[in-house]
């Protein structure tokens, strides 16, 4: 089973080598699905530039060297390459998928993956900014562990620091009972509100805060007994927030600040004895080549304060060394906003510097852009605080249940699908645009059922469900064979051939939206498909035996790339 634009790009790559010599035999061929044919190669336009002969004149060669079995070649216009498949090719290669496990993605050779992403602060309440965080995380953790990589999920809590001091603090003034319950009753963040109002206006509270936090770092059996309580609160109010989102992480996946403060002393001792780091205005820093500021002087990455303390910077150094040293990771993944970005280069750079990230290993700031709101600025309340992700999902299942069918559900079931549409709705909407960039929170056009939606998805997915319940068929029975006799079937099972590329490129280039946009275009083209081809009521049986079995195989993508996607799908809607 092979991937037809891989394919074409082989064929297309041997004819290079055949007509201009083996050193362009490695050529991107530049293959794109085209409107005039399956897909076009425009490589002959860039090379003629190298080449320096007319570009129709380099299609031409390359048409004349390439390899035609199950395909033809029309070279057009300045000097494109028009490629199309042989149909029987086509409907062999689907009927294939159909009994293909892995429906036709590649299973390469394994590599340790290591995605950081979520990252709360632990005695906070999760807003919306740490939605797309834990979402495009989630479906990168999901899509490699789908090609075979062993995936090492990293919740980097901010469970550590010097709010804690203030915190521990404010609970010992209104006393751990009352302070305790505001966390279990899901109050964090009018707890945090009053520690820090406390902070910022009573010096006398800010002095004992201070105090506080060497108590902690040093192992201060009481604070640490008052700190772990924090985080045990915390920890059970994620479980809450994740178990909603239908996200994979659990407790085993929680490596927060406070797991590397041990190794922070060790890794300013290593960095400054390789000479890596060195002493500047009393701070220990890496200046890491590239990085200049405004007054065009290097640029300095802090790993211990004048004060001796520690910052991000130690922490996430410390972090890289140990998944590369201890964990063995070959590619790291960070999910963290884009606002982000230069702290993230510098301390790549410092890694590198170090010796930490060689060639072998990969570290990548997958960006993460804001979410808006209908004004264009920061989603946030009325009142300009930062809405309570918890409320927000709340209120995608409330809406969602007033947009389903009234089918006659009883009321869990009804709640039940309300869930799996509002959930799949708030990711998807999240997961269909770019990573990096910003996209408006509107809940009427996520919750539409017409568009690039979850649930326009959801639906088109349970309608394929219906199509084998009316017909008493379990579509996993279906065998095919597959024949292609209308161009609508045709343009489906091609459509559905491109399903492993498309789950290679999202872990290649951790872009879960190239996933979104081409479940949407199968599910386009199955309505497409179904509007033209009769499925259970086709005239001839073997016509029927075919359309049933590009139906199961559009049903076992869209339900397979949905559940990368972490979008559950109702069997009925």
């Amino acid at each position: 089973m092979t991937d037809p634009q891989l394919v074409l790009t082989e064929r297309v790559q041997q004819a290079l080598g055949s007509a201009f010599g083996p050193e362009h035999a490695t050529e991107d061929p530049l293959i794109r699905p085209s409107q005039f044919a399956d897909y076009q190669a425009n490589v002959a336009l860039s090379l003629a530039k190298r080449l320096r002969r007319a570009p129709r004149e380099v299609a031409q060669a390359i048409a004349d060297h390439l390899d035609t079995a199950d395909v033809s070649v029309e070279v057009s216009g300045p000097g494109f390459l028009n490629l199309t498949l042989r149909d029987g090719w086509v409907a062999e290669q689907a009927a294939q998928r159909l009994l293909d496990e892995r429906i036709g993605v590649p299973q390469p050779a394994p590599q340790t993956v290591i995605v950081d992403y979520s990252a709360p602060n632990a005695a906070k309440e999760m807003h919306v900014g740490h939605l797309r965080t834990t979402i495009v995380g989630d479906t990168l953790a999901r899509t490699h562990e789908h090609l075979g990589n062993q995936v090492i999920r990293q919740n980097h809590l901010g469970d550590w620091g010097t709010q804690f001091g203030m915190l521990i603090e404010h609970l010992l003034d209104i006393g751990e009972e009352e302070a305790l319950g505001m966390l279990a009753a899901g109050d964090g963040n009018a707890f945090y509100q009053a520690a820090r109002h406390k902070f910022d206006n009573d010096p006398e509270f800010q002095q004992r805060s201070r105090r506080r936090v060497p108590l902690l770092q040093g192992g201060d059996p009481e604070t640490l007994r008052l700190w772990r309580e924090f985080i045990e609160y915390s920890n059970r109010y994620f479980r809450k927030v994740y178990r909603t989102l239908g996200v994979t992480l659990t407790d085993d996946d929680i490596a927060g600040e406070s797991m590397y403060n041990p190794m922070l002393p060790d890794v300013c001792d290593e960095l400054e004895r390789t000479g890596v780091a060195e002493i500047s205005e009393g701070a220990l820093c890496v200046f890491p080549p590239g990085f200049k500021g405004r007054d065009d002087q290097p640029l300095p990455l802090i790993v211990r304060k004048s004060d001796g303390g520690y910052g991000y910077a130690t922490t996430d150094l410390a972090a890289i060394r140990y998944r590369v040293r201890d964990l063995k990771a070959d590619r790291i993944l960070y999910v963290v906003g884009a606002t982000q970005s230069l702290h993230f280069q510098m301390v790549f750079a410092a890694a590198r510097t170090a010796g930490w990230l060689h060639d072998d290993v990969k570290a990548e700031h997958v960006q993460i852009g804001s979410v808006l709101g209908s004004d264009g600025k920061m989603f946030k309340t009325r009142s300009g605080e930062s809405i309570k992700l918890t409320d927000l999902l709340d209120e995608a299942v409330v809406r969602a249940e007033a947009v389903i069918a009234d089918r006659g559900y009883d009321p869990e079931a009804r709640r039940q699908i309300a869930r799996q549409v509002g959930m799949g709705a708030v990711k998807y909407a999240d997961l269909s645009v770019s990573h990096d960039s910003e996209y408006v929170f509107d809940f009427d056009r996520m919750l539409a059922l017409t568009g690039n939606t979850g649930p326009y998805l959801q639906y088109a997915t349970a309608r394929i469900r219906s199509i084998f319940r009316n017909g008493g068929i379990d579509p996993q029975s279906v065998t095919g064979p597959i024949t292609l006799g209308h161009p609508a079937e045709r343009a489906l099972a091609l459509q559905l051939l491109g399903f492993g590329s498309v789950v290679a490129a999202v872990a290649q280039l951790s872009e879960p939206h190239r996933l979104c946009n081409y479940l949407f275009d199968v599910a386009q083209t199955f309505t497409s498909f179904y509007e033209s081809c009769p499925v259970l009521k086709a005239e001839e049986e073997s016509v029927r035996q075919s359309r049933l079995a590009l139906s199961a195989l559009t049903l076992r993508v869209l339900l397979r790339g949905l559940d990368l996607l972490g979008i559950e799908v109702p069997e009925r809607m």
